[in-house]
């Protein structure tokens, strides 16, 4: 009987956390793709240009909820990041995955 209630107790606890985790039909288990340490800055500026020429990066543009701090990789961190909601794929040559969420003050990564 004893073994019986601690399986239906866990049970109930993994069941509460799955419906915890949940948030509008997504998981808080989220990656966030961002520019490495060591990503030369040619590769950034050139990703930049390429990601921003096909996606929306006004909040990177001045007066952007984004564009503060004014530095290229932050800038391409964004762009790096909107590019992996848009396509699922994170430039492993310059960019890569993250489970903290890079948002700050005003800026919200997408």
């Amino acid at each position: 009987m004893y073994k019986i209630f601690v399986f239906l107790a866990l049970l109930c606890s993994l069941a509460a956390f799955s419906k915890a985790a949940q948030v509008n039909g997504t998981t808080e288990n989220r990656l966030w793709c961002i520019a490495t340490v060591s990503a030369p800055n040619n590769k950034l500026q050139g990703f930049l240009d390429y990601a921003c020429g096909r996606l929306d990066c006004s909040a990177i543009r001045r007066g952007g909820s984004c564009f503060e701090p004014n530095t290229l990789k932050n800038h391409a961190s964004y762009a790096l990041d909107l590019f992996f909601r848009t396509n699922h794929y994170c430039n492993p040559e310059i960019g890569t995955t993250a489970i903290t969420d890079p948002s700050f003050g005003r800026c919200r990564y997408p």
